[in-house]
C-alpha cells in the first residue's frame, strides 16, 4: 500500500465499494491491493464511493486509475452546475438530488439539495460526495434489485443512481404541487390572507428556483450518456425512459414556476379589489354621514326657519336625517357599494 492509498482508505474517505461479475456482487470491501486490479479487469465491474475527499486522495485514486488531474478540479470545485463533460479516458456529472425539509416553516424555503459527482469509465464508476446529504443505500438497493443489468457494464450503475435522482426530484416536485394547491386554498379565502401567504410564496418561488437549477440540466446529462456509446451500450431503452422522465421532470417545475408567478399576481389582484372595495364602503358611509351633518348643521343656524324654536323642527329635522340616510343606503347597497 502506498501512502497515498492509505490516506485515502484509512481516513474513512471510501464509504462504499463493489465489485459485481455477471452482475453477482463478489466484495463489498475493496482493499487497496485490489482496487487497481479489479478496475481494470474486463470481468469486473466496480463502483468507489468517496465522502469528503481531500483533493490529495482524490488526486491519489485518479493517478492509480489512470486518470488526468483535471478530473478531481470539477470533483471538488464549490457551487458547481449539473453538467456532463467528457474525456477521452472517462465520462464526469455532477447532479443534484432534492428534497423538501418537513420540520422547516413554509415561509422559508425547505428545499435541501445533495450534490453528487461521477467519474465513469467503462467498467468503473467512482462517485464523490462533499456530504452526506445524499442516502447512497436506496441506490444500492436499486442495483442489487437488477442483476442482470448490471452486466451492462458503468452504464448500469450510472442509470440507477439517475434514475434515484429523478425519482427524488418528481417527489419534490409533488410536494411543491401539493403546497400550491394548500395556497390557492387560502388565497380565496374570505378572510385576507396578510404576510403569510406572502411569505410563503415567497419562499416556494425561492424553492422553485433552486429546484429549476437541477432538474433542467438533467436533460443535457442523459443525452450526452446516450451520446457516450461505450457507457450506454445496450441499455439505450433504459436510458430513453430516463429521459422521458427528466423532460416530464423540467415541464412539470416549467409550470409550477409559471403557477407561483400566477398565485403571486392574482393575491396582488385581490389584494387590490379588497381595498377597492373598502374604499366603496367607506366612500358610501362618508355620505350617508354627510347627510345628518348636512341638516344639524342647517338646523343649527341662528336665523327663523320652519319650526324655529319650535317641537316641529326637531321632528322636521329627525326625519329628514332618516329618511336621507335610508334612500342613501338602499342606492348603494343595490350598486353593491356596501
Amino acid at each position: 500500500m502506498n501512502d497515498t492509498q492509505g490516506a485515502l482508505f484509512g481516513h474513512g474517505v471510501l464509504a462504499h465499494s463493489r465489485v459485481w461479475r455477471d452482475g453477482v456482487c463478489v466484495d463489498t470491501d475493496v482493499t487497496p491491493d485490489e482496487m487497481l486490479e479489479v478496475a481494470h479487469d474486463p470481468d469486473s465491474l466496480v463502483w468507489l464511493d468517496l465522502l469528503r475527499p481531500s483533493a490529495e486522495a482524490l488526486l491519489a485514486i485518479a493517478r492509480d486509475l489512470g486518470l488526468p488531474e483535471t478530473a478531481v478540479e470539477d470533483a471538488l470545485a464549490p457551487h458547481e452546475r449539473a453538467k456532463i463533460t467528457r474525456h477521452d479516458s472517462h465520462l464526469f456529472f455532477t447532479v443534484y438530488s432534492a428534497r423538501m425539509l418537513s420540520d422547516e416553516p413554509v415561509q422559508s424555503g425547505r428545499l435541501e439539495v445533495g450534490r453528487i459527482s461521477g467519474i465513469v469509465m467503462p467498467k468503473a464508476l467512482v462517485t464523490i460526495r462533499l456530504d452526506d446529504t445524499f442516502d447512497m443505500e436506496p441506490v444500492i438497493a436499486r442495483w442489487e434489485d437488477n442483476p442482470s443489468l448490471l452486466k451492462a457494464g458503468s452504464g448500469a450503475l450510472v442509470y440507477g443512481l439517475l434514475d434515484y435522482v429523478v425519482d427524488g426530484h418528481f417527489g419534490t416536485i409533488q410536494e411543491i404541487d401539493d403546497e400550491m394547491e394548500r395556497l390557492e386554498d387560502v388565497l380565496f379565502e374570505d378572510r385576507p390572507a396578510g404576510q403569510f401567504l406572502q411569505r410563503s410564496i415567497y419562499g416556494l418561488r425561492k424553492d422553485l428556483v433552486l429546484l429549476r437549477r437541477i432538474v433542467l440540466p438533467m436533460r443535457e446529462i442523459v443525452n450526452g450518456i446516450l451520446r457516450h456509446a461505450p457507457t450506454s451500450n445496450g441499455l439505450d431503452a433504459w436510458y430513453d425512459d430516463l429521459y422521458d422522465h427528466v423532460l416530464r421532470a423540467s415541464e412539470w417545475t416549467e409550470s409550477l414556476r409559471d403557477m407561483v408567478s400566477s398565485i403571486f399576481e392574482t393575491n396582488l389582484s385581490l389584494q387590490d379589489a379588497r381595498l377597492n372595495t373598502i374604499m366603496k364602503k367607506l366612500a358610501g358611509w362618508a355620505a350617508i354621514i354627510a347627510i345628518p351633518t348636512a341638516i344639524t348643521g342647517w338646523f343649527g343656524q341662528n336665523i327663523p326657519y320652519p319650526g324655529f324654536s319650535e317641537p316641529l323642527g326637531l321632528w322636521l329635522s329627525a326625519g329628514l336625517i332618516v329618511g336621507g340616510v335610508a334612500i342613501l343606503y338602499v342606492i348603494f347597497k343595490a350598486r353593491d357599494w356596501l
